[in-house]
């Protein structure tokens, strides 16, 4: 049986509900980021005390068809930016389109109702926060971040992410290396 889950966004979520699913005697078969596969089908009474126990981990059990594939989309974003271990060489709405097989216009249609964004936003604001995780490893300048992430040029990047934080990627660096110079001195 298939079940949905908001706000599954990192390994640390899929331990929780792991965890939970055992506690109740349910026996997951493959978990992933917003979907959870389990042997049994689950009683009313089970799927209750299963959305109260994940509430409390600030997850949250889907039952509606659409909320279900809006995580979807969530999902296979985050995982495409943040855990592959490059992006995909296809425009990122025939990659979204083939993962979810939906046609990408209804996908993008209903996520803009839902979410009050477009799937392209979603996709820039990961984007930025993948590329600020990378500036603060300093494994990787600015050059290697653009081309990694797909940007047509670093001004293009740079763009971007001022536009998304309010500030430059430099000086985002500079701010988080003198917060940490000043944890150190404390």
């Amino acid at each position: 049986m298939k079940l949905y889950i908001k706000y599954m966004v990192s390994l640390r979520c899929k331990m929780v509900v792991k965890e939970e699913l055992l506690k109740m005697g349910l026996h997951p078969e493959y978990i992933d980021l917003g979907v959870i596969d389990i042997r049994e089908t689950i009683t009313p009474a089970q799927h209750d005390a299963l959305k109260t126990s994940l509430l409390k981990s600030g997850l949250e059990l889907l039952d509606d068809k659409k909320s279900i594939l809006i995580e979807k989309i969530k999902a296979v974003i985050v995982e495409m930016i943040h855990y592959a271990d490059e992006l995909p060489a296809t425009n990122y709405s025939d990659y979204i389109s083939e993962k979810l097989h939906y046609d990408y216009t209804y996908l993008s249609n209903l996520f803009s109702e839902v979410k009050g964004i477009t799937i392209q936003h979603y996709i820039i604001i990961h984007k930025i926060e993948k590329v600020k995780e990378l500036l603060l490893y300093d494994e990787l300048n600015l050059t290697e971040i653009s081309y990694q992430l797909h940007y047509s040029s670093v001004a293009h990047l740079s763009n971007q992410f001022k536009k998304i934080t309010g500030l430059t990627p430099s000086y985002f660096k500079k701010l988080k290396l003198k917060r940490r110079e000043n944890l150190e001195n404390v």
